[in-house]
C-alpha cells in the first residue's frame, strides 16, 4: 500500500500552478479581451497581468460585471489564502531565525487579515452590497504592503513578488467594484 506523507505538496503545487497562470498564461482568448475586460485592466497598473488573470478563470469571456467581480474577487482570495495557509506557513517550518520567524508571523497575521476581507468582499457580492467592495479589496492591499515592511533591510524579501501579486489583484477587485457604484 502506497502512503502520501503530506497533503501539503499537491496544495504547494497548486499554490504554484495558481501563481504560474497569474504570471505566465496568455491564453487565446485574451488577445482580445472583452470591452468589459479592456475597460477594467486599461485602468490597473499592469495591463497585461490583469488580462491573464481575469482570462486565467473560463468565465471570462462571457461575463458580466458581476460575474467578473467574483472571478476578480476568488482569484484575490485564493491567491492569499494560498500564500498564508501553504507557503509562509512552509516558510515558517523550514525557519531558525527568530527574527525571520517573527517576520514572517506578522506576514502570516496581513494575510489572514486579507483573506479575511476578501472573504467578507465575496459575501457582500453574494448579498449584492457593492458599496463596501472597493475598501475592502484596499484593505486587503494594505495587508500586503504591510508583510512587504515587515522585510525591510533584507536584501531578497521571501514574499516579495507573492505580495505585488496580491496587491495586483486587489486592485482589479477595486476597480471592479467602483463600476457598481460609479466612484472612479
Amino acid at each position: 500500500m502506497t502512503r502520501y506523507h503530506s497533503f501539503s505538496v499537491p496544495y504547494h503545487f497548486l499554490a504554484f500552478l495558481v501563481c504560474f497562470i497569474l504570471v505566465h498564461a496568455s491564453p487565446a482568448a485574451a488577445d482580445k479581451p472583452t470591452e468589459l475586460v479592456d475597460k477594467v485592466c486599461n485602468q490597473t497598473s499592469n495591463y497585461t497581468l490583469c488580462v491573464e488573470a481575469l482570462y486565467s478563470d473560463s468565465r471570462t469571456p462571457d461575463a458580466d460585471s458581476y460575474t467578473l467581480a467574483f472571478i476578480s474577487f476568488g482569484l484575490a482570495y485564493t491567491n492569499a489564502n494560498n500564500i498564508r495557509d501553504y507557503y509562509i506557513a512552509e516558510l515558517l517550518k523550514n525557519t531558525s531565525s527568530q527574527d525571520y520567524h517573527y517576520r514572517l508571523e506578522t506576514c502570516s497575521h496581513d494575510y489572514l487579515r486579507a483573506v479575511s476581507k476578501l472573504e467578507e468582499a465575496y459575501n457582500d457580492l453574494n448579498s449584492e452590497t457593492f458599496f463596501g467592495l472597493a475598501e475592502l479589496a484596499g484593505i486587503a492591499s494594505e495587508a500586503s504592503d504591510h508583510c512587504q515592511d515587515a522585510f525591510k533591510g533584507i536584501s531578497s524579501p521571501p514574499l516579495g513578488s507573492r505580495n505585488g501579486d496580491l496587491k495586483r489583484l486587489c486592485e482589479i477587485g477595486a476597480i471592479i467594484a467602483k463600476l457598481f457604484t460609479g466612484s472612479s
